[in-house]
This record gives C-alpha cells, sequence and structure tokens, in this order.
C-alpha cells in the first residue's frame, strides 16, 4: 500500500513547516466488518463529514471501507455497503477503526490485522473507538502507547499483554499519531479532539453545534475529556 502524504503536524494541530492552521482536505476511512458497532463508526463519520474549515470547505473527504465487497451486517442488524475494500483503498490521511462483537473474530483475522498495521503505519493518524483497540493490540500497535477502550472490555485488553499503559478513567487518550477512545459515544468526542487539532477549536466548535451535540472538552466534573499520553 502506498503511503500517505503526510502533512507534518505538531501537537498543538499547527503545519509544522508553515505555522499555520493545516486545512487541506484529508481523506478519512472508517472500517467496516460485520458486527461492528453503529455509533463506533457513525459518529466519527458525522463527525468528519460535518466538520469545514474556516473558509467553510469540506474539511474530510470520508468514506467506508471493509476486507471484502458487499453489505456489512452490524451490530443489531443494520446494514450497510462500504464504499470501497481494503485492497482499492488509495492513501488515507485518518484511519478510524470502530469496535463492536466483531472485533473478537477480526482480532485473529490475518488479512485484518495486517490491513490495520499496514494502513495505520501509513496514515498520519489513527483513531480507534471502543473495542477497536483490541484490532490495535492485536495488530502489535499499542506498544508503548497508552490506551483506553469500553469499560466491559478492559479485562479483554489487559490480557492481550500489547505493551500499552491502559488508562481505564479515561475517555480518550491521545498518542499524537493514535488517538484511542474509550466506548461508544467516546469516538464522538475522540472525532472532535482530532477535528480541533487539525483545523482549531473554533471548527471543533462549529462541527458540534451543528451536531447539536453538547461539547466543551471537559465532563460534567470539569475534568478534560482528553488525556494526553505521557
Amino acid at each position: 500500500m502506498p503511503k500517505a502524504p503526510v502533512m507534518p503536524v505538531d501537537p498543538a494541530g499547527e503545519c509544522a513547516f508553515a505555522g499555520t492552521r493545516c486545512t487541506r482536505r484529508r481523506r478519512v476511512a472508517i472500517l467496516l466488518f460485520d458486527e461492528v458497532e453503529v455509533l463506533d463508526f457513525a459518529g466519527p463519520f458525522e463527525v468528519f463529514a460535518v466538520a469545514r474549515t474556516a473558509l467553510g470547505d469540506a474539511a474530510f473527504d470520508v468514506m467506508t471501507v471493509a476486507l471484502e465487497p458487499g453489505e456489512v451486517a452490524t451490530r443489531n442488524g443494520l446494514r450497510v455497503v462500504p464504499g470501497a475494500t481494503t485492497g482499492s483503498l488509495e492513501a488515507t490521511d485518518i484511519l478510524v477503526i470502530p469496535g463492536g462483537p466483531g472485533t473478537r473474530r477480526e482480532m485473529t483475522n490475518p488479512q485484518m490485522l495486517e490491513f490495520v498495521g499496514t494502513a495505520s503505519c501509513s496514515a498520519e493518524l489513527t483513531l480507534s473507538v471502543c473495542t477497536g483497540a483490541l484490532l490495535l493490540g492485536a495488530a502489535g500497535l499499542l506498544a508503548g502507547r497508552s490506551a483506553t477502550t469500553h469499560w466491559a472490555a478492559m479485562g479483554e485488553l489487559e490480557a492481550l499483554d500489547s505493551g500499552a499503559t491502559l488508562l481505564p478513567g479515561s475517555r480518550v487518550v491521545d498518542n499524537g499519531s493514535l488517538v484511542v477512545c474509550a466506548g461508544v459515544s467516546a469516538g464522538i468526542d475522540g472525532a472532535l479532539h482530532v477535528v480541533e487539532r487539525l483545523l482549531g477549536r473554533p471548527q471543533a466548535e462549529a462541527t458540534a453545534l451543528a451536531m447539536e451535540y453538547d461539547w466543551t472538552g471537559f465532563d460534567r466534573d470539569g475534568r478534560p475529556l482528553v488525556t494526553a499520553a505521557s
């Protein structure tokens, strides 16, 4: 797979060589598989599809991708037709790996793990949601990183012995090129955080407002939703 062109970005979301916010349109690929959790992929899809630059242009080209062509049967029976297969996918800037019961099957699927490993390493940024962290761990991408997942799957993530530092109380963990979210709705917060990093706070706030999503970057107790990996 060809390596995606990467715009250097510092932790504040600035173009490293330009000193200004990056506003080029990035390609977002959202991975689908049978028994994927609907909001795990639909939440980030909505965030990236709604996000606009300061000039009002679409900031991201968003698509869904699966290993094979044809319908994907998500958790609870919703059927979705992915826009591309992994074999036909062009270079991707942002890779989204959702969770769901299907991750337990896919984390032993060599074809899936090969795609996740290759695509994540060539992308500018990977965002996992819920038990998508199990796929990251099984693909060897969590070693030396910090991670979280759905509270009910924390024991499974720990049992992988992936080399990750687990942060059970964190909703979103930012490792720079790897952002790992807790369960289901946390993927919306993680995607908004990515928008804030890449486009700036006003664009993230405008995206949340357009979605009528109550987002400040803090929980109800005033604690940040995002934990920066040490």
